[in-house]
């Protein structure tokens, strides 16, 4: 898509919906899967990631004509790989519960494919502007999927959402905490939003 027919409302919508890294195009399902046990992890790691997505598509376009054709995965992994440690270290300095919680999946965040897939389909072939804006979309999409799925599996295993108790305890579904749980869920939202956006992925 020429940059002319582009614009920063569909770069919004088709993160959200039509391009939703999580539910359309089924990347980064392994941190999905793993860090999703609460609606705040899952809120936690999505802006985690879509602030390394926003900047990397940021400098990625800025240096696009300046990365060797040859040598681009390498640019990817050095400008992506930066960001995720310094993003990392703010959130040691200032969000030590949260870092701890994440765990390894933080440093894990420099080998995200939604941040590589926005860096090879999109960023390194557009300017700026649209470059910021299809992070800030596809951020936002990944997000609202990863707490919308971490808010499902605390209140069924948990009874709880965002640590306010919904459901009086004894009455939870503990599958949902685990692994298989997370698939089924996860499988659910994802046939929801085949059905939303038409029964098709694009």
């Amino acid at each position: 898509m020429s940059e002319k027919k582009d614009n920063i409302f569909r770069r919004l919508y088709y993160g959200v919906l039509k391009e939703n890294p999580t539910v359309v195009l089924c990347l980064g399902l392994c941190p999905t899967l793993a860090v999703t046990t609460s609606a705040k992890n899952g809120l936690a790691m999505g802006i985690f990631t879509s602030v390394v997505l926003i900047l990397s598509n940021l400098f990625i376009s800025l240096l696009r004509k300046l990365i060797p054709q040859t040598e681009r995965i390498l640019g990817f992994v050095v400008i992506i790989g930066t960001f995720t440690t310094l993003s990392q270290l703010f959130l040691q300095a200032y969000f030590p519960d949260i870092n701890e919680a994440l765990g390894i999946f933080i440093p894990l965040t420099a080998v995200n494919t939604v941040i590589y897939d926005r860096a090879e389909k999109y960023a390194v072939s557009h300017n700026a502007a649209l470059s910021i804006f299809d992070g800030i979309g596809m951020g936002i999409g990944y997000t609202l999927i990863i707490t919308i799925l971490g808010a499902i599996r605390e209140i069924l295993a948990m009874g709880t959402v965002f640590g306010y108790r919904l459901i009086p305890a004894g009455y939870s579904i503990s599958i949902a905490a685990l692994a298989p749980g997370g698939f089924i869920i996860l499988a659910c939202i994802i046939a929801i939003a085949n059905k939303i956006n038409g029964g098709r992925r694009l």
